[in-house]
């Protein structure tokens, strides 16, 4: 995990510093971005074991859409949904999430690259399987989030994005798509 930890600044500095001569927008006003990934660590450990629960591999997706342009940067507000399945235990999670991208305030000039950072509000639904499926009181329920990550677009519409955070996994990398 920590060899991940320290890729991922050492990816945002590459990409940070291959600029392109143009001074344009990543993420603006009216921009709407879908995205689909696969998540690397879950968040969820319950006294400890979260590990031993043979959780599989997270995934989630979401939708954000540019709500407003500033000259330090753009806001957007959307919502994820994110699932990691297990031999005893089930997490659904799902809710409303927002972002500040920061392009402008470092004066990056890559129209390619989006960094942001941001904040979310999940309701996390849990259910047990021990030979009966069951529910457990203080399992569920609303949960609170960050995120700092990065997009960057391969063609005007298509990319690949890495976040750290801790929504449904704590880095969660995939594909993401403007319209």
């Amino acid at each position: 995990m920590k060899k991940l930890l320290l890729f991922f600044p050492l990816l945002i500095g590459i990409l940070f510093f291959s600029t392109n001569a143009t001074k344009a927008q990543s993420f603006q006003e009216g921009d709407i971005v879908i995205d689909a990934g696969i998540g690397l660590g879950h968040t969820y450990s319950f006294g400890g074991i979260g590990t031993g629960l043979g959780l599989g591999l997270p995934f989630g997706a979401g939708v954000e859409y540019g709500i407003t342009t500033l000259d330090v940067g753009t806001i957007g507000v959307g919502g994820n949904f994110g699932y990691v399945g297990g031999d005893v235990l089930n997490i659904l999670y799902i809710g409303a999430r927002g972002s500040y991208h920061f392009n402008e305030l470092l004066e990056l000039e890559n129209e390619k690259l989006d960094l942001y950072g941001g904040i979310t509000l999940l309701y996390r639904n849990i259910s047990w399987d021990f030979g009966g499926s069951f529910n457990t009181p203080g399992d569920s329920g609303i949960v609170p989030g960050f995120h700092v990550g990065g997009r960057y677009y391969f063609s005007d519409n298509i990319g690949g994005y890495a976040e750290i955070g801790n929504n449904w996994a704590w880095l969660n990398v995939g594909v993401v798509f403007k319209l």
